[in-house]
């Protein structure tokens, strides 16, 4: 065990959305009538997590990618749904200029975000849990995050899924406990079971608990697979017939479900600044989006 203090990885769109949807746009707007609900929130939200979690770094993660092509090529269906007539993703039309705006907030606190093309918010978390020095506590609304939880690591999920103040802190324990599988293994019973908010279809017929035990029989997919081919395997013949009908997407599911661990990401130590970086600029920007109250709570929050 280390006595080091964690590194806060932040999902920034998780957050900014949960944000948008949770405070009405009527209760935050800057001088010219702009909403900020997306922007207050998540300020709020962050100056929360500072407070309970006192990590040493912080760094919020951007999608700069928010459907892959790499993962786009190997299911066509992944985010398909989520895709716009004209392209690009569905995004609330009041919501797109909010990012830029926090984008400049946190520049001016000295809170990096960071992405890499290509990638998503998801896969940098991935090589935040996987390279940076740990503790690392990983802040998502996004359950394909359990695959990242780690004990031997010291790498915690912190799920977001009723709220930052009761926000659930899951080790290997608590995935165990949810789903019935290790978090190592949580990204393959995620492809089995399937994950309509992604695209991911699933192996019809194959819910939570039989995923889940399959996963804990045969280790991961690819064991999963191999035993399909043995005729003394003992699979129930209605579900061998189903997971044959799956092969094809079987055979790529994990790779579209499973996180990067190797982006390249802009080198940051992520240090969490107890001061803002430029402290006039910030002031400006809360005078004028009318976000004076929560860029104080945060700048309260890092100074504590």
């Amino acid at each position: 065990m280390t006595n080091r203090r964690p590194l806060l990885a932040v999902d920034a769109p998780s957050l900014y959305f949960r944000a948008y949807f949770a405070i009405p746009e009527s209760a935050a707007r800057a001088p010219d009538g702009s909403p900020v609900n997306a922007v207050r929130g998540f300020l709020d939200m962050l100056a929360s997590l500072v407070r309970t979690r006192r990590p040493d770094r912080l760094i919020c993660a951007m999608d700069h990618d928010w459907r892959p092509q790499w993962r786009v090529a190997l299911l066509p269906s992944y985010k398909a749904h989520r895709v716009a007539p004209a392209g690009g993703e569905v995004v609330p039309d009041t919501l797109t200029p909010q990012v830029p705006v926090l984008l400049e907030v946190l520049e001016a606190f000295g809170i990096p975000a960071i992405g890499a093309a290509g990638y998503e918010a998801d896969d940098v978390l991935g090589t935040l849990a996987t390279t940076a020095a740990a503790p690392v506590e990983v802040v998502s609304g996004d359950r394909d995050l359990f695959q990242l939880v780690d004990d031997e690591r010291s790498v915690r999920l912190l799920y977001i899924g009723r709220g930052v103040a009761k926000l659930d802190d899951c080790d290997d324990a608590f995935v165990q406990a949810r789903y019935g599988v290790p978090a190592a293994g949580y990204a393959d019973f995620a492809a089995l079971r399937g994950d309509p908010s992604d695209g991911l279809p699933g192996v019809p017929g194959v819910g939570d608990k039989t995923a889940a035990r399959l996963i804990n029989r045969y280790g991961d997919i690819s064991g999963l697979l191999a035993a399909l081919d043995d005729p003394s395997a003992g699979f129930a013949p209605g579900l061998r017939a189903r997971l044959h009908g799956a092969r094809d997407y079987l055979a790529v599911a994990p790779k579209v479900v499973a996180v990067a661990r190797d982006v390249p990401l802009p080198a940051t130590d992520g240090a969490l600044p107890t001061v803002p970086r430029d402290a006039e600029r910030l002031f400006a920007l809360a005078e004028q989006w009318n976000l004076v109250s929560p860029c104080r709570r945060l700048v309260d929050a890092l100074a504590g």
